[in-house]
Parts: structure tokens; C-alpha cells; sequence
């Protein structure tokens, strides 16, 4: 999974074992070099997907990490990106890649559950970071999603379908998941980080709660299932009035 310039198992352990913000900082250097690094293949799908949605004037990364969305963001915006994330060690990395052609790039330090934005935005998108949510800070985070998008702003993020019950990757997540809330009932900071817990039909709805219309756009260059279901969509969601 990892390559050798990446980070050994005891620093995995290390950051396991502190707090998500202090855990990122630690793993920042080596981030780019781990799995969970969102894959271009994914950031190019997404950036297709929403070119016809566009054009966007500001566009802004929720939880942006190294930075990796924020071209995509630079491929769909006209005239300014920003990314948000409340890890320092990650928002140092960002600023020292270099910065895509097009829009002016900006990176702010900040909780995505407060964010520190007026209505800016155009668009707002966010690559592998719900994980990090519990179910119930969902319509928090929604309604400040909401509250930075300019009316008729859209929140984009990739969705793939759950892995089938029984197979290799559902007791994978279902695993990992377990050893997680275990880590978490016993050993304090708490590190949220689970996979099974953002369910679309969920997120549906509370994005409903929050003043959304929802779309969901089919992400074809990951194929279908063998039932005929997308493996992979991109969530569309208009706010409203």
C-alpha cells in the first residue's frame, strides 16, 4: 500500500494514536506518498463531471489537505480558489506545491464545522474527508457549507458505491471501522475516521434539511456494478433559495 519514501508503521501508529489535527500534522510530509492521497483519476472524473455544471467564478476546497483538489477547483473557476483544513502541517505542504496556472490560489487554516466565510463562494467541493464527521455533525456541516455558497452555489463531492456484503473490501472497511471504535473507547484524543458511516441515502436527506436540491451525475470512468449501478456518482447539490 505504501511506498518506500512513505511513512513507516510506527509513524502510522503515532498518528493513530493522536488527535485527527495533530495526527495530520505528523503525516502531512508523507501524505502524498500514502494511499490516502485522493487518486487524479478520481480529481480528473470530478473536474469533467463539472464542467458542464460551470463555469464558477470562487470556488473553495472543504478539508483540502496537501491541496490535491484545488486543481480541479483551478480547472472549473475563473477567478479565485481557496482551500480551507484545520491541519497546519497540511496546509504547509499545499503552500509549498506548486500552484496551478488560472485562478489565484489562497489557503486558510480553519474548522470546517466554523467556517470563517460570508456567502464567497460558487462552488465548494470535498475529496475523502466525511470520514472524519460523525453522523450527527452532518447537518452542522451542511448548513455551514450552505451558508458560504452564493444562491444557486453548488457543493460537488465523489461518492463510490459500498462494497457488496461478504466481499473482501466490505470486511476490510467493516474492519477497519471496528478497530476504530475500539481505538476510540479506550485511548483519548479520540481520532474519527471511519468509512461506513456517510451512506447517500443519508446524506440525501440531510442535505435536503439543509436547503439543497441534490443531482447525482454518473461518474463513467469507473464503470458499473454487475446489477447495472454506477460505481461511482458525483453529488451535485444546488443550494437554494
Amino acid at each position: 500500500m505504501f511506498s518506500p519514501e512513505g511513512p513507516t508503521l510506527r509513524e502510522l501508529a503515532v498518528q493513530a494514536l493522536s488527535s485527527v489535527e495533530r495526527g495530520y500534522d505528523l503525516l502531512a510530509p508523507k501524505f502524498d506518498l500514502t494511499p490516502y492521497r485522493t487518486p487524479d483519476r478520481v480529481l480528473d472524473a470530478v473536474a469533467s463531471a463539472l464542467a458542464p455544471v460551470g463555469p464558477f467564478d470562487a470556488g473553495l476546497d472543504l478539508c483540502c489537505g496537501t491541496g490535491a483538489g484545488v486543481d480541479v477547483l483551478a480547472r472549473v473557476c475563473r477567478e479565485s480558489v481557496t482551500g480551507v483544513d484545520f491541519s497546519a502541517g497540511m496546509l504547509e505542504v499545499a503552500r509549498g506545491c506548486a500552484v496551478p496556472e488560472g485562478p489565484a490560489v489562497s489557503w486558510v487554516r480553519a474548522d470546517a464545522r466554523a467556517l470563517p466565510f460570508g456567502p464567497a463562494f460558487d462552488l465548494v467541493v470535498s475529496f475523502g474527508a466525511f470520514g472524519h464527521f460523525l453522523p450527527r455533525e452532518l447537518p452542522g456541516l451542511f448548513a455551514q457549507v450552505r451558508s458560504v455558497l452564493r444562491p444557486g452555489g453548488c457543493f460537488a463531492f465523489p461518492v463510490a458505491a459500498p462494497p457488496r456484503p461478504g466481499s473482501r473490501a466490505y470486511w476490510t472497511l467493516l474492519g477497519f471501522d471496528t478497530a476504530m471504535r475500539v481505538r476510540n473507547a479506550v485511548w483519548r484524543p479520540p481520532f474519527v475516521m471511519y468509512y461506513r458511516t456517510f451512506r447517500l441515502g443519508d446524506v440525501g436527506r440531510e442535505l435536503a434539511r439543509a436547503g439543497f436540491r441534490t443531482d447525482l451525475r454518473t461518474l463513467s470512468e469507473f464503470g458499473h456494478r454487475p446489477d447495472g449501478s454506477p460505481r461511482a456518482r458525483l453529488v451535485v447539490a444546488r443550494r437554494l433559495p
